[in-house]
């Protein structure tokens, strides 16, 4: 199996104080390293949007990378949502219980951005 490089798991795009990050795969263990690289991308945003339309699955470790970014956030007064979760993806996030601490945006409702 052929690993991952960085560029296929994630892109950034970040538009004054606001920063999408479009996720790729499976959102896993490797997730810390794509961690480390974030904080310090955050100065200065004050909205993050994690696009998932691609993502297949997340596991523990990428639920951890999210938590933590997101209490970094709100720490700088920004906030953070999650946009464009599949319903498998939705599910892992309601079993775990990260759907009451995340913000999941709904595909119908979304949140201005």
């Amino acid at each position: 199996m052929k690993k991952r490089s960085k560029s296929e798991t994630f892109k950034k795009v970040k538009k004054g104080n606001k920063m999408i990050i479009k996720l790729n795969g499976r959102i896993d263990a490797e997730a810390a390293e794509f961690e480390k690289k974030l904080e310090e991308d955050l100065r200065g945003v004050d909205k993050l949007v994690f696009d998932f339309k691609t993502v297949d699955s997340i596991t523990s470790a990428g639920l951890r990378v999210l938590s933590s970014t997101q209490k970094s956030m709100k720490k700088h007064h920004g906030n953070m949502v999650i946009r464009n979760a599949s319903d498998e993806v939705r599910e892992y996030f309601e079993a775990t219980g990260f759907d009451e601490i995340l913000t999941i945006e709904d595909r119908k409702h979304r949140i201005a951005s």
